[in-house]
């Protein structure tokens, strides 16, 4: 079973805004200024004329071109309403700056007991409520809630290309980047997370501790990455919609491509997908 497929995102809701911060913002050390900046002005990559052009179709068809753990494809959820309608989440890349000068995310460890993804290593974040302004809200709220990740400790400077999960849950990666560490002490929701730890954010980028396996879907070949990760006595695995997300932060903070094959394919919702739909 898979927890991710990234299929080619186009966005089509309205683009978020980052907070505007400036270097007299409390940001720590000048690699987290300079990061700041350089993610602030992130944009997601040109479409080609031929995605141009298809999405210009799938707008006029009352189509939504969102990104499976794959960057989302099109689903018409306007003039059909019996087609499936994703619902929405945020996930927080929260980022700071390691003792060795690295760059760190925070991860954490579900709860063994939770009907879903149990005892999996994923990223702090959850559902959106009606109540929630937008995704960074969403993200941050979660956060807190979750490992008790005080709101105001974070920085949020930009948004992902939304991702879509194997239950077709419409996932939006916000970074985030925590600029004093020793004030963040976990609190986490024993309901919710098992554990709470972080790992070096270009492990997502470089060939090593990493394996996959190749998996199928509507005649499609696609790569599902999984990485070892080992701290504190304690070994984790890194996999689907997780490491998906984390390769492409990584890819962003670090402006550079990972060192392997992503195989991310294109794929198509299939005509008879629901909200009960769950991508195997």
């Amino acid at each position: 079973m898979i927890s991710l497929l990234r299929t080619k995102l186009l966005l089509s809701s309205s683009p978020h805004k980052a907070p505007i911060f400036t270097v007299m913002d409390s940001y720590g050390s000048q690699r987290l200024v300079a990061l700041a900046q350089q993610l602030r002005f992130y944009k997601p990559p040109s479409l080609s004329p031929d995605e141009i052009e298809e999405q210009n179709i799938e707008e006029s068809a009352g189509k939504v071109v969102p990104q499976v753990g794959f960057q989302e494809s099109a689903t018409s959820i306007v003039k059909d309403p019996e087609r499936l309608r994703p619902n929405r989440a945020a996930v927080l890349v929260c980022i700071f700056e390691g003792d060795a000068g690295d760059f760190r995310v925070i991860l954490t460890k579900r709860s063994s007991k939770l009907s879903t993804h149990s005892g999996e290593v994923s990223l702090p974040g959850g559902k959106a409520d009606e109540s929630d302004k937008d995704d960074f809200e969403t993200a941050t709220r979660e956060a807190k809630e979750e490992i008790g990740l005080d709101p105001s400790l974070v920085n949020v400077v930009t948004v992902l290309e939304p991702f879509l999960s194997k239950h077709l849950l419409r996932v939006i990666p916000v970074i985030g980047i925590l600029t004093n560490k020793k004030a963040f002490k976990p609190t986490p929701n024993p309901a919710e997370v098992e554990a709470v730890f972080d790992a070096p954010l270009e492990m997502f980028i470089k060939d090593e501790n990493r394996r996959v396996e190749e998996r199928e879907w509507m005649g499609e070949k696609y790569l599902i990455h999984f990485f070892d990760y080992e701290t504190g006595n304690k070994k984790y695995l890194i996999w689907g919609l997780t490491a998906g997300i984390l390769i492409k932060a990584a890819s962003v903070v670090y402006q550079r491509p990972p060192a392997f094959v992503e195989q991310n394919p294109r794929f198509k919702f299939p005509k008879g997908a629901s909200n009960d739909t769950v991508v195997r």
